[in-house]
């Protein structure tokens, strides 16, 4: 039951639409014919989705430590006053 490089690679070409209309309706076929490779692209998909959600929460994390820095440290208090002014009710 062990993946092969192609047949993850083809895979993958599948997940990121890389593939031409032809490729892609082979593959199409063959997730059809084969459970195997049908359970394998379910697989792929599902760590593909993990990393996905994993990146986007370090991203808020990152963004969330910028704002942090550059709204609360004395150094950066011209920065947020500015900032809040613009948005500011008036």
């Amino acid at each position: 039951m062990r993946t092969s490089l192609t047949e993850t690679e083809q895979i993958e070409a599948h997940l990121l639409k890389q593939t031409s209309p032809g490729d892609a309706l082979v593959f199409e076929a063959r997730l059809l014919l084969d459970d195997e490779l049908a359970d394998k692209l379910y697989w792929q998909k599902t760590a593909y989705d993990m990393v996905k959600r994993y990146g986007r929460k370090q991203l808020r994390q990152e963004i969330e430590a910028v704002h942090q820095t550059l709204f609360n440290t004395a150094k950066h208090k011209s920065f947020s006053e500015r900032i809040m002014r613009i948005f500011r009710k008036r």
